[in-house]
C-alpha cells in the first residue's frame, strides 16, 4: 500500500505520525512523510521517504505582541494551525496527483486535510491520527480545554454551559469565523461545527490513542472513531547515565522514584515545576527524583542540585517509567499515556496547549492529583506527591488503566482500521448526516 503522511511541524505531532509510519514500513508499505525541513533526519533515518512542507515557522509561533489570555491564545493558534491550511491543502493535492498514495493519514492539527474532507471531488482516504485528548463538544456543555471534569448535577451543567458561552464568543467562534472565511476563499462550504469538533468527525477515520478508561463518556461516538491504545514507540537511542543502576537499587532498598518532567515544549521556564519539586522532595532520604531538561542544558537549572536529585537532558522513557514510581508533570500527553501504560500515577500541573484537560482527566480518572495550576507551590506539590506515593487507591486505579491499555495490541488496532478503510477505495466527502452536533 502506498501512504502519505502528513504532520505539523512540532515534536509532539511528528513523533506519533512517524509511530504509524514505522508500522506501516515494517510490513512493506511504501510510505512518503511530508512536514518541515527540520525534521527530514529523523525521518529518513526510520528508513521512511521524505518530502518538505513549509509552514513558514507557524506550528512554533508564538506570540509576544499580546499579554496572556483569550485573545493571543487565539491569534496563536490561527497562526501555528489555520493560517496555513490553505498552503498545506495545495500542497497534499500536488503529492496526492504525484504519488498516487492509497491513503492519506494527518496529525490532527494539520488542517490542510479539510479543505480535501469538505470538496466534492475524489480523493484517496483520509484518516487522522489524534496527538491530544479527544477534543468532542461535551455533552454536559463544558467548554472544550478548560479542563472542567464531567458535570456532576444539573447545576453544575448550567454553570458550564454560561462559562461555554463566555468561551466560545471569546475563541470557538471567532476560530471557527477565521476558519470558515479560509475556506470560503477555497470556494468550500464551512465547518459543520466547532473546529475541534470537526477535526473529529469529519475525516473518514479519527485514531484516538488513549483508551475508554482515561476518556469521558461522550455518549454516540462518531462511526469512524476508534481508541487504539498506547501508539508503538520505538526505543530511542539515548545513552542512559552513569547513575542509572541507582534507579533499580534504591528501589530495591525500599525507596520510591520520582520523575518530573516539562516536556520538550513549556519548558521555558523550570521554576514552573522541575525546580520546585527537586525542592519540595530535597529533604526525603528515601525518595530518588529524576529530571529532565527536555534537550536543554543542565545548567539552566538554578541553584545547587539536592543530595537525592539526579538530571539528565534525555532519557529513554520507554526504559525509565517502569523503574518509577511517581510522575510529576505538567501534562503532556504523549507522557502521561506512556507512564499510565505502565501503570505509574501521578501529579499534574499544567494549564497551558491541551494541558489543563489533560489534567482533569488525570484527576477524574483516579490515577493521580491534578493542582490545576501551573505555577505550584513547594508545599503544594509535596504534599500532593506523598499523597499520591502513599496512599494505595492511586496506584491500584493507574494499574487498572495499565491493563486496559495492554489489552489492546495498538499495532494491530491501527493496521486493521487503515486497512479496512483502504480497502473501500477513492471517496468523497461523508454526507452531514455523519456529523454529530450537540
Amino acid at each position: 500500500m502506498k501512504v502519505l503522511i502528513a504532520a505539523s511541524a512540532l515534536t509532539g505531532h511528528v513523533n506519533p505520525l512517524l509511530a504509524i509510519g514505522n508500522l506501516l514500513r515494517a510490513r512493506g508499505d511504501d510510505v512518503l512523510f511530508t512536514t518541515a525541513e527540520t525534521f527530514r533526519t529523523r525521518i529518513e533515518a526510520a528508513g521512511l521517504r521524505f518530502v518538505p512542507c513549509n509552514d513558514g515557522g507557524a506550528a512554533a509561533y508564538l506570540d509576544v505582541s499580546l499579554p496572556p489570555g483569550p485573545e493571543r491564545w487565539r491569534h496563536e493558534f490561527e497562526r501555528r494551525f489555520i493560517d496555513g491550511m490553505p498552503g498545506q491543502a495545495a500542497g497534499l493535492r500536488r503529492l496526492i496527483a504525484d504519488h498516487r498514495p492509497d491513503i492519506v493519514i494527518a496529525g490532527s492539527l494539520f488542517l490542510g486535510v479539510l479543505p480535501l474532507l469538505l470538496d466534492r471531488q475524489p480523493r484517496p482516504p483520509i484518516a487522522v491520527l489524534n496527538v491530544s485528548f479527544l477534543f468532542l463538544d461535551r455533552p454536559d456543555h463544558a467548554p472544550v480545554g478548560a479542563g472542567l471534569p464531567p458535570a456532576g448535577d444539573e447545576a453544575e451543567r448550567m454553570r458550564y454551559s454560561a462559562l461555554k458561552a463566555g468561551t466560545d464568543a471569546a475563541f470557538v467562534n471567532p476560530v471557527r469565523a477565521h476558519t470558515d472565511g479560509l475556506l470560503a476563499g477555497l470556494g468550500l462550504p464551512p465547518l459543520p461545527a466547532s473546529l475541534p469538533h470537526s477535526i473529529v468527525v469529519l475525516p473518514d477515520l479519527f485514531l484516538q490513542p488513549t483508551v475508554p478508561a482515561f476518556e469521558y463518556d461522550f455518549g454516540a461516538l462518531p462511526s469512524g472513531l476508534r481508541f487504539v491504545g498506547l501508539l508503538p514507540n520505538p526505543h530511542a537511542d539515548i545513552p542512559v547515565p552513569t547513575w542509572w543502576p541507582e534507579l533499580d537499587a534504591w528501589r530495591e532498598e525500599g525507596g520510591h522514584v520520582v520523575l518530573v518532567t516539562q516536556g520538550t515544549l513549556a519548558n521555558a521556564d523550570f521554576g514552573a515545576l522541575v525546580e520546585p519539586t527537586l525542592t519540595a522532595l530535597a529533604d526525603r532520604d528515601d525518595l530518588l527524583v529524576v529530571a529532565t531538561t527536555g534537550g536543554r542544558p543542565l545548567d539552566v537549572l538554578r541553584g545547587p542540585l539536592p543530595a537525592n536529585a539526579r538530571v539528565a537532558s534525555f532519557l529513554p522513557f520507554d526504559l525509565l517509567l517502569p523503574k518509577v514510581d511517581l510522575l510529576v508533570t505538567n501534562g503532556g500527553y504523549g507522557s502521561v499515556s506512556q507512564a499510565l501504560a505502565v501503570g505509574v500515577p501521578i501529579v499534574s500541573a499544567g494549564r497551558t496547549e491541551d494541558k489543563a484537560e489533560v489534567g482533569a482527566r488525570i484527576g477524574w480518572s483516579g490515577v493521580g492529583i491534578d493542582l490545576t495550576t501551573d505555577a505550584p507551590t513547594v508545599e503544594t506539590l509535596r504534599t500532593a506527591a506523598l499523597r499520591v506515593l502513599n496512599e494505595p487507591s492511586f496506584r491500584v486505579r493507574a494499574g487498572e488503566v495499565a491493563e486496559a491499555f495492554g489489552s489492546l495490541d495498538s499495532g494491530d488496532e491501527i493496521l486493521a482500521a487503515l486497512d479496512a478503510l483502504v480497502k473501500g477505495g477513492a471517496l468523497v466527502p461523508a454526507s452531514p448526516k455523519r456529523v454529530l452536533c450537540r
